[in-house]
């Protein structure tokens, strides 16, 4: 890979490269949060890997921890857990098997700690990888979530339990009435926008909100969104699966209070 190194990401390191196109530590208040949730779970297996160019800087990025510790709402204990992975923010970087790299160090460190395999979500909508690279890599899909998303594995004991998603039906007493955002600092995404979306709900639309920052791996794995780090319930019903702009959640609203 010309031009292309695979960083390993510490916490000594991880302020120099950022992380998801954030750079500026004292700027983004994501990337402060995501440096801090990043150093707490660093011991426990979390690890990002960057592909990083001399000449288009950072270009992609591979998370995963073991899926005792996986941010999202799935059975994954035993094998190791991919949060997320993105490949190119400039077109020339795209499509050059980048993405399948990581993908591999990952299965290798897997493989080092003799875990069950690898496992994933996807979803055909927004904000998450599709399946179809994962499928090119031997993973199958083993179990769905609404309203797009779907838990894949790469096995290496095809006589391992396979991983498999958590009863995610809403809490009616927790979630029941007005407005709950539930947020990680795992996304970094999940910062921007959040207080934006909670002071049009109580100025402009006039109903009542909250907000929950999710302090552990456990409580991720326990929301009522296959997303698991971020989510926004109206009235006992899941509205947006992943982080939204203001406007956009404005509309939402509109069209259902109308």
């Amino acid at each position: 890979m010309p031009d292309i190194e695979i960083i390993d990401l510490n916490p000594e390191n991880i302020a120099d490269y950022g992380v998801c196109g954030y750079k500026d530590f004292k700027k983004h208040l994501e990337l402060r949060r995501k440096i801090d949730w990043f150093k707490e779970y660093y011991s426990k297996g979390l690890r990002i890997k960057v592909i990083f160019s001399r000449e288009g800087g950072y270009q992609g990025m591979l998370e995963y921890i073991p899926g005792k510790y996986a941010h999202r709402p799935v059975d994954a204990e035993g094998y190791m857990f991919i949060h997320c992975i993105f490949v190119g923010f400039k077109n020339e970087f795209k499509g050059k098997g980048y993405a399948s790299s990581l993908i591999e160090e990952c299965i290798k460190d897997a493989k080092e700690a003799n875990m069950q395999g690898v496992a994933v979500v996807t979803r055909n909508g927004s904000f998450m990888a599709k399946k179809d690279i994962f499928l090119k890599k031997g993973f199958v899909p083993v179990d769905e979530a609404e309203p797009d998303f779907e838990l894949l594995v790469l096995k290496f004991n095809p006589g391992a339990d396979d991983p498999k998603f958590k009863n995610m039906s809403l809490d009616t007493e927790k979630y029941g009435e007005g407005l709950t955002v539930i947020r990680s600092a795992q996304c970094p995404y999940s910062v921007k926008n959040v207080d934006a979306i909670l002071k049009t709900a109580r100025d402009k639309l006039k109903i009542k909100a909250n907000l929950i920052d999710l302090e552990s791996s456990d409580e991720a794995q326990h929301v009522p969104c296959a997303f698991g780090t971020f989510c926004i319930i109206y009235n006992g019903k899941v509205i947006s699966h992943h982080p939204i702009s203001n406007t956009r959640f404005e509309n939402i609203m509109r069209k259902i209070i109308q």
